[in-house]
């Protein structure tokens, strides 16, 4: 959410930048609101000024046993008391209105994020790793031999329709190897905090992390009011939520491996073939809640992180920061990490990593506290680290070999018993 202090400032710098992420201008509206709330405001408090001065004047009029006088200021205390409850809540519906008019509206992004209107303008700042040369035309993954009976499509659309996956065999033991080596080098190498939380929310915690109000169609809510999480960044984040924290335990960096669910609104026909776009699929999420002056500092060390995992893996990839057009809502700056996948000869999204200033920690009011000094706003960060089904499929046709086995890389095989690879039969040998 946006500070109105800094609205009511300089409204035109907030229209300039809601302009380059492709929205309306909108100050006129948000002001002429708060200007509404804050005369209403200050009315409620007039009148019940008013009402207590006639409240005494009562008792006063009782004293001197003034009936005519004490039967009139007690008429008028009852017509103060409905006017302020009347005014409050005009106040209170003006508050409401203004709150859910500024969560309504992204976040503005930093003065260096590159302006464009679609993942067609986003800026390239790194790439590691070559393509492999493969002396066969390389399959997508579900066409490779060795990973076909370990994808079992046929039996998730029995169980629950289309973009679910059942995995088995020597497949699914790499799916699970490479989330537990994600956790252990965040963990081990990258000293954030493994933590274990729920995959079903209260509603304030998706307003507080920006799922809600307006993309609600993007998840999955209960029947009892939950919300299923679309990344482990919901309830990371809102650890701190209604905390003031102590400075001196930031930044704190959270690591969590969890299932995520996501409808996919407005995606049918893309990606539909394989698993790369699923409904349901498992995550190792990092957040990092910092001091403001630190936040841009942490990005970086964030987003190397994910790179890190890449590379540990052999994975070639690029990383992009993306342009005003292509940000997710609730970031001022984003680093979209791209795996090389042969099967598709192209660069896929497998990794975003975002500073979000204090947009979160203000829908959250989540703040810290320096010894001595006032509360202020944390800033939070969030980032794939990595998405687990988009890295196996990144594995499994990186590996390929013509015979339809799979070479793994080598710092899975500690967590595969020693298995080097996936055979043309999909097993592990």
């Amino acid at each position: 959410m946006h500070d109105i202090r800094a609205i009511r400032d300089n409204p035109a710098a907030f229209d300039a930048a809601l302009s380059r992420r492709g929205a309306a201008p909108m100050s006129s509206e948000v002001l002429a609101l708060d200007e509404a709330r804050r005369t209403a405001i200050h009315a409620a408090e007039t009148a019940q000024a008013d009402q207590k001065r006639a409240a005494k004047d009562v008792g006063a009029a009782k004293a001197k046993g003034d009936e005519a006088e004490f039967e009139r200021l007690r008429a008028l205390v009852g017509e103060k008391k409905a006017e302020v409850g009347a005014m409050q809540d005009r106040a209170k519906a003006l508050d409401t209105q203004l709150t859910e008019l500024l969560m309504g509206l992204p976040n503005l992004p930093f003065d260096d994020v590159p302006d464009g209107a679609d993942e067609a303008d986003n800026v390239e700042v790194k790439r590691w790793g070559e393509p492999r040369a493969f002396d066969f035309t390389p399959k997508e993954h579900y066409e490779i031999a060795g990973v076909m009976p370990g994808m079992d499509f046929e039996t998730a659309a029995k169980l629950s329709g289309a973009r679910f996956m059942v995995l088995q065999h020597g497949v699914a033991r790499i799916h699970r190897a490479l989330a537990q080596f994600m956790l252990d080098t965040h963990v081990d190498t990258n000293g954030l905090t493994e933590t274990w939380t729920p995959v079903l929310v209260r509603p304030e915690m998706m307003y507080g992390t920006g799922q809600l109000p307006k993309f609600g169609e993007d998840s999955y809510e209960t029947t009892n009011g939950w919300w299923l999480v679309p990344t482990a960044e919901v309830t990371l984040t809102n650890i701190v939520n209604g905390e003031t924290v102590e400075a001196d335990s930031l930044p704190r960096r959270y690591v969590a491996h969890t299932q995520c669910f996501r409808s996919e609104a407005g995606s049918a026909g893309r990606d539909t073939a394989g698993m790369l776009r699923q409904h349901q699929f498992e995550k190792v999420e990092m957040v990092s809640i910092t001091r403001p002056e630190d936040s841009r500092a942490e990005h970086d060390r964030m987003t190397a992180c994910a790179e890190g995992i890449l590379e540990a893996l052999g994975l070639p990839y690029r990383t992009v920061v993306l342009c005003t057009g292509d940000m997710g809502f609730g970031a001022r700056r984003t680093h979209d990490i791209e795996v090389w996948l042969p099967g598709q000869d192209s660069y896929r999204e497998i990794s975003s990593v975002s500073v979000c200033g204090d947009f979160q920690a203000r829908r959250m009011n989540a703040r810290f506290k320096e010894a001595g000094g006032k509360p202020d706003f944390v800033h939070t960060l969030n980032g794939s680290g990595l998405a687990v089904g988009r890295c196996l499929i990144a594995v499994l046709e990186n590996g390929q070999q013509a015979d339809g086995s799979v070479e793994l890389p080598a710092v899975l095989h500690p967590y595969l018993g020693g298995r080097t690879r996936l055979t043309a039969e999909g097993t592990l040998a």
